[in-house]
């Protein structure tokens, strides 16, 4: 009878767990270092963690990310919420009222603030080329959307000269205000 310990089937199988344990080793060392570099540390701190306080500095890092973006979570819903109601009531409210037009006239300057559906959006491309056609200088044109209801703002001058720069501001109020009360009705 043979001895197990001289069994050269059996040292080669002690020898065989002994590496695949120490790669076990060597990987959980890889992954805990590279789960340190990613809980950021105190820039003053040179003290050298055990790999158990470590583990424990990751998990409560783990454990403040989630709290925080709780919070941001609550917060996003909180404000969408916030929004969403305001403007589908908003778009409600005007629903009868849309598509309309405010005009502030200032000496040589325009400004048009449109509000409309999603339904009459390219409208305000009628805007813009009627303000050509009477020879006024867009400055600035944006739009914002908001549930159904699209507001448009736009800048525009009107002439260089003074006198007449208010009575052509005034003629293009008029159309303009001609305009979409014809597209509302």
């Amino acid at each position: 009878m043979e001895q197990q310990g001289n069994n050269p089937s059996s040292s080669s199988c002690k020898a065989d767990r002994k590496t695949i344990e120490k790669i076990r080793r060597n990987q959980m060392k890889d992954l805990c270092m590279k789960l340190n570099s990613l809980v950021p540390h105190e820039k003053n701190s040179k003290e050298v963690l055990s790999l158990s306080d470590q583990l424990e500095e990751a998990a409560n890092y783990i454990k403040k990310v989630q709290i925080n973006l709780e919070r941001m979570r609550q917060r996003k819903e909180s404000l969408i919420a916030g929004v969403n109601p305001i403007s589908r009531s908003s778009s409600e409210r005007m629903a009868g009222t849309l598509p309309h037009i405010e005009i502030h006239s200032v000496d040589s300057a325009l400004k048009v603030v449109l509000i409309t559906g999603l339904d009459c959006q390219f409208m305000f491309n009628d805007i813009i080329r009627m303000l050509h056609e009477e020879g006024a200088e867009i400055i600035n044109a944006s739009y914002t959307v908001i549930g159904d209801t699209i507001f448009h703002s736009l800048h525009s001058k009107v002439g260089e000269c003074a006198t007449s720069s208010g009575y052509r501001a005034a003629r293009i109020s008029e159309k303009l205000k001609q305009f979409v009360g014809a597209a509302a009705s």
